[in-house]
């Protein structure tokens, strides 16, 4: 665990401990590493090094007065992968996901093979839901979970809050054509009562050439908690298995 600088800014992260093959924990909005790293980061880390940073104003990274935006996140991560030197795996969740999107898109050279669990690529996506409010019992319960470990503490949260609210009304913004220039191999992973809905998840699947697509029965948007030994296994599978994939019976991979 430490401290480094990723575009001017001091940014939390675990870094690799060893060379090896190594994948990249990319969590999720208002969120941090630490549910990743408890979550499937054990599991994971039985085949591969496994590291990660909390993005700027999560986690243990300080926030700025800027808005946020995919476009930086994907900088920010771009920028980790070329301080670990190394071709790596991306794991996404939420807008983790997201953004192991847009990184692979502009760098497909610093990435091996990405898996995105229940991500979206465009903002009208997602299922109806009530968003958080300031003052109700859901947002406290969440503002005493990031004040945990926010440089800014408590006072913060409301700030977060109104910057990914704003974001989440207005991106991401990729289109099918977009993803069709997605060079590296794609898992597109979410629970079957996921915050994508299904249409837009198997859109995505299908617009990104040779992708592979994963819905966890009886699983939400917490998959990764609810159904951590299953997503574990389909993960693991993704990243080590040969491609191309080979089927009894392919269709949409027939030679």
């Amino acid at each position: 665990m430490a401290t480094i600088d990723l575009n001017g800014h001091p940014t939390w992260v675990k870094l690799p401990r060893k060379k090896g093959s190594t994948v990249v924990l990319l969590h999720g909005g208002m969120s941090s590493s630490a549910s990743l790293l408890r979550s499937i980061g054990p599991g994971l880390s039985k085949d591969f090094q496994v590291a990660a940073f909390d993005r700027r104003g999560h986690g243990r990274t300080r926030d700025t007065p800027a808005p946020f935006h995919y476009d930086d996140m994907a900088s920010e991560t771009i920028a980790f992968l070329e301080r670990l030197e190394r071709r790596v795996h991306l794991v996404g969740h939420s807008d983790g996901g997201n953004v192991a999107l847009l990184a692979a898109m502009r760098r497909p050279d610093l990435v091996k093979r990405v898996a995105v669990i229940g991500a979206n690529y465009h903002f009208n996506g997602l299922m109806p839901m009530a968003g958080m409010r300031v003052g109700t019992p859901e947002f406290d319960a969440w503002a005493l979970k990031y004040a945990k470990h926010s440089p800014e503490g408590l006072g913060h949260a409301e700030v977060i809050l109104e910057k990914t609210a704003r974001m989440f009304a207005s991106e991401p913004t990729l289109s099918l054509s977009d993803l069709s220039t997605i060079s590296r191999p794609v898992l597109v992973m979410a629970g079957d009562d996921d915050v994508a809905t299904l249409a837009h998840t198997c859109s995505m699947y299908e617009a990104i050439p040779g992708a592979q697509l994963a819905i966890v029965p009886a699983a939400s948007h917490a998959v990764l908690k609810e159904r951590t030994k299953e997503s574990v296994g389909i993960l693991r599978h993704f990243l080590k298995s040969d491609l191309p994939v080979t089927t009894y019976m392919p269709l949409r991979r027939a030679v």
